[in-house]
């Protein structure tokens, strides 16, 4: 039987590299689906949550991921995702993905909200500056 091997990368490492996996289930904004190794090419945009996969020599494996983008290209599958986190433990990998990667996520809609009104008002003086010298 065919197998696959996986990847899961961060921004600035490699977080996973598993060879021989067999299957694997992610979360997407549509629900979860899993993907065996005849599966055709795809890809699929990930929400925050538990990714499983099953290979040879760990047996079944759960990590939690932040959003991203998984990518299926025949036996290789690439996610690729802003945090990762690996545990033993699936009740604390559900609490993990509340309290970091949500919290995460509200902090940097702050952050953008805070960026966007410093930008209008840039914007704002900058064309009362340009209405001053006509």
């Amino acid at each position: 039987m065919p197998l696959m091997t996986l990847k899961v990368l961060l921004p600035f490492e490699v977080f996973a590299e598993e060879a021989h996996v067999s299957r694997m289930v992610v979360e997407t904004a549509q629900g979860a689906f899993g993907l065996l190794p005849q599966r055709l090419d795809c890809v699929a945009s990930l929400v925050p949550g538990i990714f499983s996969f099953e290979s040879e020599t760990q047996g079944e494996v759960f990590l939690a991921l932040d959003e991203g983008v998984l990518v299926k290209t025949g036996p290789n599958v690439v996610i690729s995702v802003r945090h990762a986190l690996r545990g033993a433990d699936l009740a604390h990998l559900c609490d993990a993905v509340e309290q970091e990667f949500l919290t995460l996520d509200e902090q940097q809609q702050a952050v953008r909200a805070a960026m966007a009104k410093l930008e209008s008002g840039f914007m704002r003086r900058f064309a009362s500056l340009r209405e001053r010298s006509s």
